[in-house]
């Protein structure tokens, strides 16, 4: 009916459904996070996996993959980004805002009424690219805030993002790591860390649970998605924004630089929508 989506026995740990299965192992996690920070960790815990945060009713909720804290208790998220999105209707990169906001979200969250700002713990937002945002080549890029008239002073807010770039070229990362961007390029098992995570996911794949929890997962995506644009279509309030995303998904399918599946993905329609548009293009 709706969006594409793959089949439990071809995910790859570049699905985020995977990938949090796979972060589930404390061993594999901890390691990966000790690598990529280079700095030894003690322990970690979880404080949620796929968290969904909705700080106030009518605010948008953001679904964080990998919540894990340390025992210095600072927190780090980790997403898996495997296509560098756009907003069909602004063509702006959705990525740095996104990291803004599960910052935030994080942030409210992670702040029980009534305590003070300072107990907020420090933060690391770790997202791993299939691709490289800035085009620079660089394996990693780390964001931290700075004084622009004093370059070398760093504010203080204890706060880090980290976008790791599977496709870069240079830089300063361990041999571990390289292998991890080798295994979500091309599922390349090239290393002792690598062949622990194809282990893994091969565990993963043959429990039956999950499979169940994978399909009832991608049932229920699938029917928020058609509900709420059914809502939108249906009630009057929305019916500007409904013609708007008619108009985007017309402009995309003339241009014909996408698939019907990519356009779907990208507007948060279902593929039976867009195949209906085509058609009905066709025959006018």
């Amino acid at each position: 009916m709706a969006m594409l989506s793959p089949k439990f026995d071809d995910l790859t740990i570049g699905h985020d459904f995977l990938f949090k299965k796979v972060m589930r192992n404390p061993r594999i996690c901890k390691h990966l996070l000790e690598e990529v920070l280079q700095a030894p960790i003690a322990e970690i815990s979880y404080p949620e996996i796929e968290k969904t945060i909705d700080v106030f009713y009518d605010s948008r909720g953001v679904r964080l993959d990998v919540i894990v804290a340390d025992e210095k208790h600072t927190h780090y998220n980790l997403e898996m980004q495997v296509k560098n999105t756009t907003n069909p209707q602004t063509g702006q990169h959705v990525l740095p805002k996104r990291t803004r906001y599960y910052q935030a979200m994080l942030d409210v969250d992670a702040l029980q009424k009534g305590q003070n700002f300072d107990l907020l713990p420090a933060t690391y937002i770790i997202f791993i690219c299939a691709f490289d945002f800035f085009g620079k080549g660089n394996y990693t890029y780390t964001f931290k805030k700075r004084c622009s008239e004093t370059p070398e002073l760093e504010f203080p807010d204890e706060t880090t993002i980290i976008l790791l770039n599977t496709t870069g070229t240079h830089g300063n990362i361990s041999p571990d790591i390289k292998s991890f961007f080798e295994y979500v390029n091309q599922h390349a098992v090239t290393s002792d860390f690598t062949k622990e995570i194809d282990k893994e996911i091969f565990h993963i794949k043959s429990d039956q649970k999950a499979r169940l929890e994978y399909m009832s997962l991608e049932t229920y995506v699938q029917d928020n998605r058609y509900e709420a644009y059914a809502e939108g279509e249906a009630n009057g309030l929305a019916k500007g924004e409904a013609q708007e995303q008619f108009a985007t998904v017309k402009r995309m399918l003339k241009r014909g630089k996408s698939s019907l599946a990519d356009i779907a993905e990208d507007t948060d329609l279902p593929l039976d929508t867009i195949k209906k548009i085509k058609s009905e293009m066709q025959t006018v």
